[in-house]
């Protein structure tokens, strides 16, 4: 059973007036808002608005500058076995040789090499998440041998191994084909629904994942922002964020996507 299933509803995210700086700069401030728990959450914004600088201090790697932030009730970087992050430079720094089914097993051991070999407790609790991302059949193949979006399996499984509370995603979609795309989006959609976990999902494109989303941070004029979806897919409020003309745009079936217009 997953955390999230297990515990209250306290919110999964609380800024309260925090403000970021790095290297002496201030990077954004005025954070004011409450994320609850259980949604799926975007978080966008320009290049150089401070995404990084924020999905750091959900992890504790960066203090606020002012201000307080709670991750579910705690602070950052008190309970970061209850975070599961995929990082955006995954296949590169996962090294090619090492089996996809021992990858995620360093989910649950933090890396540890040389403590012993692993509970059959754990190898059960490995084996279960292979089979709920889908790669069973890939398990025991390295990772230089498996597919862009294979490799992304194996990353989120990896990162919901431990059964966090929160699963953080950095562009998963990036440089995977379009098929890979819709199979990590449909997987992403599952995962929720029978685990529950809060979802954060730093995205520049967010057309394949619009289905998906219920709400989002967005970072704008140098201050983060919390609202629905709804409320974010707006041609002028996208049009301010990026800098660039946007236009949302509605089918005949319902479905919704952004272009830029020219």
């Amino acid at each position: 059973m997953s955390r999230s299933s297990t515990e209250g509803d306290t919110a999964a995210l609380t800024f309260a007036d925090v403000s970021a700086v790095r290297g002496g700069r201030l990077i954004w401030s005025e954070g004011a808002f409450e994320v609850p728990s259980g949604g799926i959450v975007a978080l966008i914004g320009a290049n150089g608005a401070g995404k990084t600088t924020l999905l750091h201090m959900i992890l504790g790697l960066v203090p606020a500058a002012s201000g307080e932030v709670r991750v579910f009730g705690r602070k950052p970087g008190a309970d970061n076995d209850g975070i599961g992050f995929v990082p955006q430079d995954y296949a590169a720094t996962a090294g090619e040789a090492i089996r996809a089914r021992d990858m995620v097993m360093l989910g649950l051991t933090g890396r540890r090499w040389a403590f012993g070999r692993a509970s059959s407790v754990q190898r059960q609790r490995v084996q279960e998440t292979l089979a709920a991302v889908d790669a069973t059949e890939f398990a025991d193949r390295r990772l230089a041998q498996l597919s862009g979006g294979q490799r992304q399996r194996i990353a989120i499984a990896e990162a919901l191994v431990s059964s966090p509370r929160l699963l953080i995603l950095d562009e998963p979609l990036a440089s995977l084909d379009l098929r890979s795309q819709r199979e990590i989006v449909a997987l992403l959609a599952r995962l929720h629904a029978k685990l529950g976990v809060t979802i954060l999902v730093v995205a520049h494109d967010l057309n394949p994942l619009l289905p998906l989303l219920d709400s989002a941070i967005y970072l704008l004029d140098g201050h983060p922002h919390y609202a629905a979806m709804a409320d974010v897919v707006d041609d002028a409020l996208l049009t301010h964020l990026y800098g660039t003309p946007v236009k949302v745009v509605h089918t005949p079936q319902g479905e919704m996507y952004m272009r830029s217009v020219l």
